[in-house]
């Protein structure tokens, strides 16, 4: 729910001497709410490699109905009106929620996607592009009962399953009194391919179709965002060869280095925020669970007195949009220390002890950019300028630890991780090549291949060398556009390796921390 609840909006205006009213038809929306039990046992339509075959499985709530009134095929054949899909039993949506249920906790769901939005042919197909994977797709009946069914976006469900757990998916489905369709098989050539009995009635190979169910949305991002990065984005679809994102860890993971200070003394970490600012939580969280005492520490508390960096030995400024970001990305919280002579003596005399670390994260680096004058050793550090795309960036992205004399990256260097990025001002700007070469590099973007990351979205802002985090020439003060704390839980990451434990890869960044201080 977001507020626009009105069920009476209505505008009027005048035109050549007459009023004219438009009301919008009343209607009720009634969103429902339930409790998630355990976040990790997600669902996800991406097509999986599985040790034998695997099917898919239809499981159709409607029924048979099979009605196109209103579906995107009607739409491109501007044929109007029909009988459109309906939900006409609640209970077996509720019998095929319990079943949906089941098949999750005993792990028998490879992938699952919905079909209502599309019909069969565009859930399979997006079940292929994230995949990466093909399908054969077998279809009884005649062409009209090919198209209704490929077509209708009634409810329903497309499941993959692996063939030697068949008989086990068939009896809970049995239970809940469902039936189900067998409609294909999951196969490694990247194309789909339709039979109706033994005939081939359609073949497309997986890139072609993606270009097309992309090139909408890819004419709008050229005329919208940069074209030159909208193409690359475009054109990227067409490498058969791409491996998706992968993990390369120079370290244990499941290591916990920190493991024997937990218990003694906590040392004091301010989590630094100020208006607009976010990701605090998740910040605080990750320092509590590496051992650290952190505080909450308003930049208020500071310019009153309330609180002094003095108490602390560490600081993290968070991600967010600091005062709506009106004086460039993490500008106005910088002039709000450097035009406060209390806030700056104090950022000034924590940067000099030698005693302290600090972390600086999205708008938080931003911030600690704009300090650099306060900050010994990042005089070579850069600015951060709006993103080459033109647009805001959140995804998912992989990026490179370099070897560095980062205190949060010990041990790290080499390791390639995905991590959140989300910015729209995270390119790197230096004053010149000199400052690029001293730059005391820690972290940069890179492909799925693992190259140096120059074409978008692999390099989600632009930055040259895909740089995308720096830290001092003595490693206490590290800065960097994406987001550690938002991954640093494997339950926070959207796409993980099976063999993480509770806590990801980015947990070794604030592990690192406290075994530095000691």
């Amino acid at each position: 729910p977001v507020g626009k609840d009105s069920m009476s909006l209505q505008t009027r205006w005048t035109e050549a001497a007459e009023t004219y009213r438009v009301v919008a038809p009343v209607s009720l929306i009634v969103s429902a709410f339930a409790p998630v039990k355990d976040v990790r046992r997600q669902l996800i339509p991406q097509l999986q490699d599985t040790d034998g075959n695997s099917s898919l499985l239809l499981i159709d709530i409607a029924e048979g109905a099979n009605r196109l009134g209103g579906s995107a095929l009607a739409q491109v054949y501007n044929r109007l009106g029909g009988d459109t899909p309906d939900l006409d039993s609640p209970q077996r949506l509720k019998r095929f929620f319990a079943a949906i249920q089941k098949l999750s906790n005993e792990e028998l769901v490879v992938a699952y996607h919905d079909r209502s939005d599309g019909g069969v042919l565009a859930t399979v197909a997006e079940m292929m592009f994230s995949g990466r994977r093909g399908v054969e797709l077998r279809v009884a009946g005649s062409h009209e009962d090919m198209l209704r069914l490929l077509f209708n976006e009634e409810l329903g469900a497309v499941l993959q399953i692996a063939d030697e757990d068949a008989t086990e998916v068939h009896q809970i489905l049995e239970s809940h009194d469902l039936g189900w369709v067998e409609i294909g098989t999951v196969v490694d050539a990247e194309q789909l391919a339709i039979y109706n009995d033994d005939e081939v009635v359609f073949r497309a190979d997986r890139a072609s179709m993606q270009r097309e169910w992309s090139q909408t949305s890819y004419r709008i991002q050229s005329l919208r965002d940069n074209p030159e990065t909208a193409l690359e984005e475009f054109d990227r679809i067409l490498d058969d060869y791409d491996p998706g994102l992968t993990v390369s860890c120079s370290f244990d993971v499941n290591d916990d280095i920190a493991a024997p200070f937990i218990g003694g003394h906590r040392p004091r970490v301010a989590i630094l925020r100020e208006q607009g600012v976010n990701s605090q939580g998740e910040m605080a969280a990750a320092f509590l669970a590496a051992g650290f005492d952190a505080r909450d520490v308003h930049m208020s508390d500071i310019m009153t007195g309330r609180k002094t960096l003095q108490d602390f030995v560490g600081a993290a400024a968070c991600g967010g949009f600091s005062f709506g970001d009106v004086l460039g990305a993490g500008g106005g919280w910088a002039k709000s220390v450097l035009f406060n002579e209390r806030a700056r003596d104090q950022f000034a005399a924590f940067f000099e002890r030698n005693d302290t670390f600090a972390l600086g994260v999205c708008n938080g680096c931003q911030m600690f950019s704009h300090l650099k004058s306060l900050v010994p050793g990042a005089q070579h550090w850069p600015r951060f300028i709006r993103n080459r795309s033109e647009q805001f960036e959140a995804r998912l992205s992989l990026v490179e630890i370099v070897d560095s004399p980062s205190i949060f990256l010990a041990g790290m260097a080499g390791s390639r991780l995905p991590i959140a990025t989300s910015h729209g001002e995270g390119r790197a700007q230096f004053e010149d090549d000199i400052a690029l070469d001293n730059a005391f590099a820690a972290l940069r973007y890179v492909d799925n291949y693992g190259n140096v990351a120059s074409s978008y979205p692999a390099n989600p802002n632009g930055s040259v060398n895909g740089i995308c985090g720096l830290t001092t020439d003595d490693g206490r003060v590290t800065i960097m556009m994406p987001h550690p704390e938002r991954v640093a839980r494997t339950a926070q990451n959207s796409w993980h390796p099976d063999d993480w434990g509770e806590y990801g890869a980015w947990m070794r960044m604030f592990r690192n921390a406290r075994v530095a201080v000691g």
